[in-house]
């Protein structure tokens, strides 16, 4: 069932030639033929990884970190979104490799292993954290559009037919490369971030830094946060199935990894960007509180520190991150229910053929995008509470995940090595631990 040896050793520098009785040298010319090829083959394999880890940074994220930047300044939640890379990669690479190997998704998986209850858990959970999540994206786009012009109403109902349009139209590939352009677009935040530190370096005594700002709760509940911007639930059950959707096997696993690396490492510099913006924010945020509160106040402040351009471009990039979150967290879900009751489940697949597929993908962004139109919805608190709750929930999750991908039986040679199973397990504590010291102190 599984190969004898990994699918990519090192191997001499040599190739096997038709017509000839062995392997010859590797001339110049076909290195770079061979180079050629690896990296067409890089740039066909790439997307899973860096589309979950992108769609991460969602419009809720964005709003949360911006939201930390004003609350805590310059402090360490900045040096804690790049420690937080290679976690976000040990995870990921986990339901990648799992997805890989077994060609199972995730879910079908804790059904199989685990049993009927905690199959439904799993089902329960990720459709209510989806939820509130496609809220959150809902909340970006729609407050995104209304800062560049639209009423508010417009905007939302807006928001929900592109990202309904989105879906319905071409086939996986296509939808893959458009959703990988899409991700570019959210290195805005890095450009405003580089303007926004520049202004600050005018001006050096704006720059203090500082540990923790706020009391220990607050710290506590906002690095919680933080760690669920990082890691959400989703992102596993999306990455999963979209490597089985894709066509990858277990073959491409080092091309995979790749993926994974480059989304984590993508991930982080954008959040380190946004939270960034949001501290050059800390001083205006000290005499104007609604600033950490409110996100059209954040965007006053935007306009009144830096002008119009900086305020507009972090909007387009609101609009951005909620348009690719909404897309993929809504595919994660519409995976995730077909392959539990084996219903057509392809992007390939037009909507007739996977009425169910699709029915479920439309009917999680109709609910959110009616959510969203709630009065007096308190939109920043939402934003950062929905992070709190996608870290508390991978808690069962990595669970779930750990054991699986260290099952000699499912995953034979591509089950975790001691070193990976034990980095998975302190990850869960450390998790684990945070959220036992945000109970011990109280809500």
């Amino acid at each position: 069932m599984y190969p004898s040896k990994p699918p990519y050793s090192n191997e001499s520098d040599s190739i096997k030639v038709a017509g000839t009785q062995g392997a010859v040298p590797l001339t110049s010319a076909t290195r770079q033929t061979t180079k050629i090829r690896w990296l067409r083959l890089l740039w066909m394999l790439l997307g899973p990884g860096l589309i979950a880890m992108i769609g991460d940074n969602d419009a809720g994220g964005v709003i949360s970190y911006a939201a930390t930047g004003v609350t805590f300044g310059f402090s360490v939640f900045l040096p804690l979104v790049l420690m937080l890379s290679p976690v976000t990669y040990a995870i990921q690479e986990m339901s990648m490799r799992l997805g890989l190997v077994s060609q199972k998704p995730f879910p079908v998986l804790v059904y199989s292993y685990f049993g009927k209850f905690w199959g439904t858990f799993s089902l329960f959970t990720l459709l209510i954290e989806n939820i509130l999540t496609l809220v959150t994206e809902f909340i970006g786009m729609s407050i995104g559009l209304t800062v560049l012009g639209l009423p508010f109403a417009l905007a939302d109902v807006f928001s929900l037919i592109a990202t309904v349009a989105f879906a319905l139209f071409g086939k996986y590939w296509t939808k893959e490369r458009l959703a990988l352009i899409v991700g570019a677009l959210n290195l805005v935040f890095v450009g405003i971030a580089l303007v926004t530190l520049h202004h600050q370096f005018a001006a050096p005594s704006q720059m203090t830094w500082q540990w923790f700002s706020g009391s220990t709760h607050q710290t506590m509940y906002f690095i919680l946060a933080t760690v669920g911007n990082a890691v959400a639930p989703w992102m596993i059950f999306f990455q999963g199935s979209a490597v089985i959707d894709k066509g990858m096997t277990h073959r491409d696993l080092h091309y995979g990894r790749i993926d994974t690396a480059l989304g984590s490492a993508v991930q982080s510099v954008i959040a380190f960007a946004i939270l960034l913006c949001g501290a050059s924010l800390y001083r205006y945020g000290m005499s104007h509180a609604a600033v950490s509160a409110v996100p059209l106040a954040m965007f006053h402040g935007f306009f009144e520190t830096y002008g119009v351009y900086v305020r507009d471009l972090f909007a387009l990039g609101l609009i951005n991150a909620g348009f690719l979150a909404a897309i993929t967290i809504s595919l994660s879900t519409s995976w995730t229910y077909a392959s539990v009751f084996d219903w057509a489940k392809s992007l390939n697949d037009r909507p007739w053929q996977a009425p169910k597929f699709y029915a479920v993908y439309v009917g999680g962004l109709i609910v959110a995008a009616i959510i969203v139109l709630i009065p007096h919805l308190p939109l920043t608190a939402l934003a950062v509470a929905t992070q709190v709750i996608a870290a508390l929930l991978m808690i069962p999750i990595l669970t779930f995940l750990t054991l699986l991908t260290s099952d000699t039986r499912l995953m034979g040679i591509y089950r975790n090595r001691p070193f990976a199973k034990w980095r998975a397990w302190g990850i869960t504590t450390i998790i684990a631990t945070f959220a036992l010291s945000l109970f011990w102190g109280g809500w």
